[in-house]
C-alpha cells in the first residue's frame, strides 16, 4: 500500500506525463493481494540486454536513456523521494521493438532498438525524507558507498546507481560484479582510487578498515580477482571521441565516494554530455521569441 500511495502522489504531480515515471492506472485488493495496473510498457533494459547478448548501447541510444532517467530521478527527489533501488531492471522501454541485423565480424545477429524511451518503475522501496531509513538499501552491485559502510544515506545514492547504470549500458555488463561487501568496497577502488580517509574514519563497520585505508590484501586471491576483473574508470573507453569523454566525465563525478561532494542531478542535466538538449530548448525558446516580436 505504501506503493500505491508513492505512485497515486507521483501521478498527481505528473498530470502531462513530463517525467519518465511509471503512471499507475488502477489498484485493487484480491483476497488479500494487492494488485497494481499500469500502462503497458516493453521490455525492462536489462532483459533487452540480456537477449541482445550483453551487447552494449551505442552512445547515441545512452545519452537520451540516462537523460530521461536523470529528469525522473530528480523530479523524485524534488519532492523528497528517494527511490533507493534504480537498476537496470527498474527501467523501461516504453517500445522494445527493435530492427535485427547480421553483424559480419562477429557472426550473429545483432538487435538495434528502434526507440530508446524509457521510464522508472518499481517504487516499493521507495523512502520519503521524513520517513524511517532503513540501514541498507540498493540491490547489491548498484549500492552506493555510504550504504555499505553504513554512513547514512540520503539522495545521493540514487546518483551512484544512476552512475553505473550508465556504465552498464556503455560496456554491456555490470561494472561491480560481486556479492561481497568488502570486496565490492576494493572494487570501488580499483576503479575510482583510494576511499577518501575521512569516510573510512567515520564507519561503524570497522571490520573493513585498517589504520584510515580499506583493509584489503591486493596480492592474496581475492586481491588478483579484483584485479583480473577491474581496471581504472577511463581504461573502459572504448573510443577517444568527444562524447565518450563527455560520459566518462559525468560517470565519474557521479560516482564520487563522498555523497556531499557527489553531483546533483540538477547539475547532471546541465553536463556537457547532455549540450544538444539544451541548444535545441534554447533555438525553441528564441525563434519563439522572435515570432512574437513578429
Amino acid at each position: 500500500m505504501s506503493e500505491v500511495e508513492v505512485l497515486e502522489h507521483l501521478k498527481s504531480l505528473d498530470t502531462d506525463k513530463r517525467h519518465a515515471c511509471v503512471h499507475i492506472l488502477d489498484w485493487f485488493d484480491y483476497h488479500g493481494h494487492i494488485c497494481i495496473a499500469f500502462e503497458l510498457l516493453g521490455l525492462s533494459t536489462y532483459d533487452y540486454l540480456k537477449e541482445n547478448n550483453f551487447q552494449p548501447f551505442p552512445i547515441e541510444h545512452i545519452r537520451p536513456m540516462a537523460y530521461e532517467i536523470i529528469r525522473a530521478v530528480r523530479f523524485l527527489h524534488k519532492n523528497k523521494l528517494t527511490h533507493t533501488d534504480l537498476k537496470p531492471e527498474n527501467i523501461l522501454f516504453i517500445d522494445s521493438e527493435f530492427l535485427m541485423r547480421y553483424n559480419p565480424d562477429l557472426k550473429r545477429d545483432e538487435r538495434t532498438l528502434k526507440n530508446p524511451n524509457v521510464k522508472i518503475v518499481d517504487f516499493g522501496n521507495a523512502t520519503y525524507e521524513h520517513e524511517h531509513h532503513t540501514s541498507v538499501v540498493s540491490t547489491r552491485h548498484y549500492r552506493a558507498p555510504e550504504v555499505i559502510l553504513d554512513l547514512g544515506w540520503g539522495h545521493a545514492c540514487d546518483v551512484w546507481s544512476v552512475g553505473c547504470i550508465i556504465i552498464e549500458y556503455y560496456l554491456g555488463c555490470t561494472l561491480f560484479q560481486t556479492h561481497d561487501s568488502k570486496e565490492h568496497l576494493a572494487m570501488m577502488e580499483r576503479v575510482l582510487g583510494p576511499f577518501p580517509a575521512n569516510l573510512l574514519q567515520k564507519t561503524k563497520k570497522r571490520r573493513f578498515v585498517h589504520r584510515s585505508k580499506l583493509d584489503w590484501d591486493v596480492h592474496g586471491s581475492s586481491g588478483r580477482f579484483v584485479k583480473k576483473h577491474c581496471k581504472p574508470l577511463k581504461q573502459y573507453m572504448l573510443s577517444k571521441g568527444e562524447e565518450h569523454h563527455q560520459m566518462f566525465d559525468l560517470v565519474e563525478k557521479m560516482l564520487e565516494y563522498d555523497p556531499a561532494k557527489r553531483l546533483s542531478l540538477e547539475h547532471a542535466l546541465h553536463h556537457p554530455f547532455f549540450a544538444c538538449y539544451h541548444k535545441s530548448s534554447s533555438k525553441s525558446t528564441s525563434s519563439r521569441s522572435s515570432s512574437k516580436k513578429d
